[in-house]
C-alpha cells in the first residue's frame, strides 16, 4: 500500500454515492456547455469547474497549479451531499479556484478517467467509491485520492496539499511517481503459453467453497451491503444446467426469490435499485441504474425458463414495464438512471406512511390485506416509514380472510394500482437522460432474453429498435462506435465495453431473428476492435482505443463486477462469433485470453470476480451445442426451443440457404429441419423441436 500523508489517510471515507440539483449561482461555469446531466448539475457551482480535456490540463501546466479531479454520476447521493456542503460553498470555492484547476468528470461517460483515479484511491486507502476526489500534478499524476469528505475535512486536505506544494514540491512529485507506478502495475498480465487444461470435475470441486459464502436464508453474499451481481447467477444457472447440483440451484432461487420480494425491488412500479444497504434486501440505495435492470431482466428470464416460477416472469414483465414507461427515449434507446433523491430526500418517492396507505385504499379490510402482504405498519420498517416488501403469501392471507387466492390477488392488484396512481403525482426522482452505448447493449440483450422466455413479440421489437438506434446514431461505416448520446449529439469515442457488449447484443438479435446483417455488423465491430484495442504484447484488449489521447497509465478491465469486465465480455463475444463463423482466429484469441486469466482466477472463492470468465471456461470444457434450423418454419421452431433453458447453446438458421458453414446444403424441400451439432459434428436431423431438445444432453458431471 502506498502511503502519502498520515493526516490524509486517517480520514474516514465513505464508499457509495448519489447526486443533487445544482446551486443557482447567477454565473455558470464551463460545465454549462456540457450535455452530461451530472456535469450540468454542477454548472452553477461557484467552483470554476472545467470538463475533462486539454483546456484544463493546459491551464494547470501553464499556471503550475495542481488539479482537483472530482468524479461522480447523476444518481449518486453522496455526490449530492458533498456538492451541497463544499462545492456550493463560496469559501471552499475560493480555496479551490485560487490554488487548483478543478475538473468535474461523469464516471459513466469517462470510465477510463474514473478507473485511473479509483485505482489511486484503492492503492492509498484500500477503499473506493463515489464521489471520488483526486488531487494531481498538472500532468495528471495523482498525489492523493479519496471519496466523500465533509466540508471541514475537505478544506483541511486542501490546506495540507497546498502547504506541501509550497514547501516541498519534490515530495509531491515523488509520491505521484510511486502512485502512478502502482496504477500501471494493476494492468500487468502475463501471456500464458501453457495448453488449456480444464476439467468439469476440477471446477465442480471449487463450487462448494464458493456457495458457502452465500446467505442461506436471504441469498446473496453474506453480510451487508448486498449487491445483486447478476452475472454470478448466470454462471450458477449454467453450472447447474450442466451438473444438476441442487446446492447451486438453492443459492440461485434463494437469492432471486428474496430480491424479488424485498425492498430492493420496486413492488409497485417494477425495477431494481442498485443495491441493498442491509443484509435482508429491505432497504435499497434507491437509485435505479439501467445496467442493473438490464442484467436482472436477463437473469430472471433465464431463471424462469430454468424453474418455471411465475414470480420470475412477473419480475421480467414488471421491470420491462418500468423500462418502457420511464427509461425509454423517443428514439427507442434507453436512459441511464433515476436518482434516489426527490425533494432533497433519499427514497421519498418510494416510501409510505400507514395512514397514507389506508386513506388511498379507502376500504379498511382491503387496506389491511395490502399492508399485511407488503409489511406496512404504523411504526414502519425504515426510519418510521414503510418500504414495500412481500412478507407473506396470498395463500396465507386467503386462509386468514376466508377468501380465495384469486380474490386476494385481485385486492392486492387493485390497491397497488391505487397507490401507483397516487405515487405518479409525487415529485419524481431526477432522470439522467444520457444514452450510453454499452448499457443500451445490455438492455438489447435483456429484451432478447425476455423474448426467448415469453415469446412476446413486443420485447423483440424493442430489441430491434434499440439495435437500429446504435446502428444509425452510434456506429460509423467502418465499425467505429460512439459511447454517449444526448440531444442528438455524441461526443466521446467508445471504449472496449461499448464494443464487446454491442457485439454480444447484435449476436443475440441474430440468434432471435436469423437476420445475417446483425451477424455481419457484429463481425465488423469485432474487426475494428481488434485493430484499435488489441494489445498484441499481452494478448488482451486495452480499455481505450489507440485513437484516444493517452492517460497517465494504460488500463484494462479484467475482473468482473456488477457489470462483466470488458475483456471477459470481449472474450465471450469472440467465442460465440468464432463458433458461428468457424473463424479460428477469433476462437484462438478467446482461448488465449482465458488462459491468461486462469492464474489470476485462483480458487473458487473468487468466482464472483470472474463469473463471466467462468462461463467461458464452461464453454471450453463442454463445447456448446450449435442448433441449426433451416426451412420455412425456422423462426417458429427456434422460438419453441428458445423457451427452454439451454445453458451452452447457440442458435443459427435461415428460411433459405445461407453462407454460414453449418447451414450449407441443409435446406430440404417443404420441411424445416433442426440439426443439433457439437464440435462440428451433427446428429441426425429432426423436424420437431421437442425431438431436437431431447438431443441437447446437458448433464456432464
Amino acid at each position: 500500500m502506498i502511503r502519502l500523508f498520515s493526516i490524509l489517510l486517517t480520514i474516514v471515507i465513505f464508499q457509495q454515492c448519489h447526486t443533487p440539483m445544482s446551486s443557482q449561482n447567477k454565473e455558470p461555469n464551463r460545465l454549462i456547455n456540457e450535455s452530461s446531466p451530472y456535469l450540468l448539475q454542477h454548472a452553477y457551482n461557484p467552483v470554476d469547474w472545467y470538463p475533462w480535456g486539454e483546456e484544463a490540463l493546459e491551464k494547470a501546466q501553464k499556471e503550475d497549479k495542481l488539479l482537483i479531479i472530482s468524479i461522480g454520476y447523476a444518481a449518486c447521493h453522496w455526490c449530492h451531499v458533498m456538492e451541497h456542503e463544499s462545492f456550493e460553498d463560496s469559501l471552499v470555492a475560493k480555496v479551490m479556484n485560487e490554488n487548483f484547476v478543478s475538473i468535474k468528470v461523469d464516471r459513466e461517460e469517462r470510465p477510463d478517467v474514473d478507473d485511473v483515479y479509483m485505482t489511486a484511491a484503492q492503492l492509498l486507502s484500500g477503499r473506493g467509491g463515489w464521489p471520488l476526489n483526486a488531487i494531481a500534478l498538472p500532468d495528471g499524476k495523482p498525489v492523493f485520492a479519496g471519496t466523500y469528505f465533509p466540508k471541514e475535512q475537505w478544506l483541511n486536505i486542501l490546506d495540507q496539499i497546498i502547504k506541501v506544494k509550497n514547501e516541498n514540491p519534490a515530495r509531491l512529485r515523488e509520491s505521484a511517481d510511486k502512485i502512478t507506478e502502482g496504477i500501471a502495475g494493476t494492468a500487468i498480465i502475463e501471456v500464458n503459453t501453457n495448453e488449456l487444461d480444464l476439467s468439469f470435475s476440477d471446477l465442480a470441486g471449487e463450487i462448494p467453497g464458493f456457495l458457502s459464502q452465500y446467505d442461506p436464508e436471504y441469498g446473496g453474499r453474506q453480510g451487508a451491503p448486498k449487491f445483486p451481481m447478476p452475472n454470478t447467477y448466470e454462471f450458477l444457472m449454467k453450472y447447474y444446467w450442466m451438473s444438476q447440483d441442487n446446492s447451486s440451484l438453492e443459492v440461485i432461487e434463494t437469492g432471486l426469490d428474496n430480491m424479488a420480494k424485498g425492498g430492493i425491488y420496486d413492488q409497485l412500479g417494477g425495477g431494481f435499485a442498485r443495491y441493498s444497504v442491509d443484509a435482508i434486501w429491505l432497504v435499497p440505495h434507491f437509485e435505479k441504474m439501467l445496467y442493473d435492470n438490464a442484467q436482472l431482466v436477463s437473469v430472471y428470464s433465464k431463471a424462469f425458463k430454468l424453474t418455471g416460477k411465475p414470480m420470475y416472469l412477473r419480475v421480467v414483465n414488471e421491470t420491462l414495464g418500468f423500462i418502457e414507461r420511464e427509461m425509454t427515449s423517443g428514439e427507442n434507446a434507453f436512459y441511464s438512471s433515476l436518482d434516489a433523491d426527490s425533494e432533497g430526500e433519499e427514497g421519498k418517492f418510494y416510501i409510505w406512511e400507514k395512514t397514507e396507505v389506508d386513506s388511498i385504499i379507502g376500504n379498511e379490510r382491503h387496506a389491511n390485506i395490502f399492508s399485511e402482504y407488503y409489511d406496512v405498519s404504523e411504526a414502519g420498517n425504515w426510519e418510521g416509514s414503510n418500504i414495500l416488501r412481500i412478507v407473506t403469501t396470498k395463500e396465507e392471507l386467503a386462509e386468514k380472510y376466508n377468501l380465495s387466492t384469486e380474490e386476494i390477488a385481485g385486492i392486492i392488484e387493485d390497491c397497488s394500482q391505487a397507490l401507483m396512481k397516487h405515487r405518479s403525482a409525487r415529485v419524481r426522482p431526477g432522470l439522467d437522460d444520457k444514452i450510453l452505448t454499452s448499457w443500451n447493449a445490455l438492455m438489447i440483450s435483456a429484451y432478447a432474453d425476455a423474448y426467448n422466455a415469453t415469446s412476446n413479440p413486443e420485447y423483440f421489437s424493442a430489441a430491434i429498435r434499440a439495435g437500429q438506434f446504435i446502428r444509425d446514431k452510434q456506429m460509423d461505416k467502418d465499425g467505429r462506435l460512439q459511447r454517449n448520446y444526448k440531444d442528438g449529439k455524441s461526443s466521446i469515442n467508445a471504449f472496449l465495453d461499448d464494443y464487446a457488449l454491442t457485439i454480444q447484443a447484435f449476436l443475440d438479435i441474430y440468434q432471435c431473428s436469423f437476420d445475417k446483417q446483425w451477424l455481419d455488423d457484429a463481425e465488423l465491430l469485432t474487426q475494428y476492435c481488434i485493430e484499435h484495442f488489441y494489445n498484441d504484447e499481452i494478448k488482451m484488449f486495452d480499455y481505450t482505443s489507440r485513437l484516444d489521447p493517452p492517460l497517465i497509465a494504460k488500463k484494462a478491465e479484467y475482473e468482473d463486477n456488477v457489470i462483466p469486465s470488458s475483456n471477459s465480455a470481449m472474450a465471450r463475444s469472440l467465442f460465440t462469433l468464432g463458433t458461428l463463423l468457424y473463424n479460428e482466429d477469433y476462437l484462438t484469441r478467446s482461448e488465449q485470453m482465458l488462459k491468461n486469466m486462469i492464474p489470476r482466477m485462483g480458487s473458487g472463492n473468487y468466482i464472483s470476480f470472474y463469473s463471466n470468465w467462468y462461463q467461458l471456461m464452461l464453454d471450453h470444457i463442454v463445447a456448446p451445442f450449435e442448433i441449426a434450423i433451416v426451412g420455412d418454419k425456422a423462426l417458429e421452431k427456434r422460438g419453441e426451443m428458445a423457451r427452454e433453458y439451454l445453458g451452452n447453446s447457440i442458435f443459427l438458421g435461415s428460411t433459405d440457404e445461407e453462407n454460414l458453414e453449418l447451414l450449407k446444403e441443409k435446406k430440404q424441400e417443404d420441411i424445416t429441419m433442426i440439426y443439433v451439432c457439437q464440435n462440428k459434428t451433427c446428429k441426425l436431423p429432426v423436424s420437431e423441436s421437442e425431438d431436437a431438445l431431447g438431443l441437447v444432453v446437458h448433464k456432464f458431471n
